[in-house]
């Protein structure tokens, strides 16, 4: 596949198109199939998420004008997604009045990353100001400074989660490669982060787990043993990246591990794919949509496939990557309308054809297309992750 052409031909201007507000800025993320609205509620991952995404392509793929003034317009925008209180909304309507908070800081890193990367892309000082505003307060949420309602009762049942970890270790990746006068900070929260995914418990010998006790413990139980291969291939290029940026062979070794054992939970070795959820021991999964195939997963194994691949040269992941790539092309990209489909059954037959919604959007299939366009074009994972470090 011709990643940059995809990207620059058909990707990113689908969004452009039709998912730029252009009266009250911001962007769309409910279209359908064609690219028409079916909606005008605004996720507010989008609006940190998309701000990266033009904002990254300016930067790294090519300086086309229209990349910068969408990035432009989604960073007006998200001043409005706040709260009295500081924390960010998780959907507003199209004019930016609050619809619905939720107990996770997502938005927030989502936020902090699209700022920064405008940052870079704009000059604006003032984006960078933002970028740290958002992460401080993820962050504060994070470690308990901020409260949050807990998800579960801990008196009863006290898990930790491994999707707000891996997430922070990204954001903190990001913000190091931007904000260069504190990256000092940012790679000591990325260690901690890495720490905590690879020694917290997480990560036992046949599965990255969703969640483990607050001691990092297994519990067996149907939360316990959840495994999400889409997370569990995400974490593994998350801590290959953190290894090779910071020279630690141990992170970039157990990075390789959770792919190993990734591949026999959440590849279909029947109808091919990436599914949505498993056991970590074989038994029922309790989610409804577990062998489903989401579009997201699929980004993230052929980017932790072919970044194993290049670190270590082994035939077998280059062998996975090509298979992984033939099946999306065949299954979830869509030649006549474009873009790709989000969710296909377990038999690859579309789900539903909506092209985004509140959490589908230009950020994982672009992610994972300007990461293919630095390693097709020869140039080392490195120079996509860094910029002032």
């Amino acid at each position: 596949m011709n990643y940059r052409e995809q990207l620059t031909n058909n990707i990113l201007p689908f969004w452009i198109k039709y998912g730029m507000d252009r009266k009250n800025g911001g962007i769309f993320t409910c279209v359908d199939e064609k690219g028409e609205l079916y909606g005008t509620d605004k996720s507010v991952w989008f609006q940190g998420r998309a701000l990266w995404t033009f904002s990254k392509a300016y930067n790294t793929v090519e300086r086309n004008p229209e990349y910068l003034e969408a990035a432009k317009s989604i960073y007006a925008f998200l001043n409005r997604c706040s709260d009295a209180d500081g924390r960010m909304y998780f959907t507003v309507t199209e004019d930016g009045r609050g619809i619905q908070k939720r107990r996770y800081y997502f938005s927030e890193t989502f936020a902090a990353i699209g700022c920064a990367e405008y940052y870079r892309a704009s000059g604006e000082r003032e984006a960078l100001l933002a970028a740290r505003k958002y992460f401080d307060i993820a962050y504060e949420c994070f470690t308990g400074v901020r409260l949050n309602e807990p998800k579960f009762n801990r008196d009863t049942y006290d898990y930790k989660a491994l999707s707000p970890v891996m997430i922070m270790l990204s954001t903190a990746q990001t913000m190091r490669a931007v904000d260069v006068e504190q990256k000092d900070r940012y790679a000591r929260i990325a260690k901690e982060c890495l720490d905590e995914i690879l020694h917290g418990g997480f990560l036992t010998d046949h599965a990255l787990l969703e969640n483990v006790s607050a001691d990092g413990l297994a519990v067996d139980t149907p939360t316990g043993r959840i495994v999400n291969p889409g997370h569990s291939m995400e974490a593994a290029w998350f801590v290959m990246l953190e290894g090779i940026l910071t020279d630690d062979r141990e992170a970039i070794s157990l990075g390789k591990k959770i792919i190993d054992i990734t591949l026999p939970l959440g590849w279909d070795r029947k109808h091919g794919g990436i599914i949505a959820f498993t056991d970590a021991l074989g038994k029922p999964p309790v989610q409804l949509e577990w062998d489903m195939k989401l579009w997201w997963p699929q980004c993230e194994a052929l980017i932790a496939a072919r970044l194993a691949y290049e670190i270590f040269g082994e035939e077998k992941y280059l062998h996975f990557y090509r298979e992984a790539e033939a099946y999306v092309q065949k299954y979830f990209i869509d030649e006549k309308y474009g873009e790709w489909y989000g969710y296909l059954h377990y038999d690859n037959t579309v789900s539903t054809t909506l092209k985004g919604n509140i959490f589908k959007g230009p950020f994982h299939v672009p992610r994972l297309y300007m990461i293919m366009e630095v390693l097709d074009g020869g140039a080392s994972i490195e120079s996509y992750a860094r910029y002032g470090e």
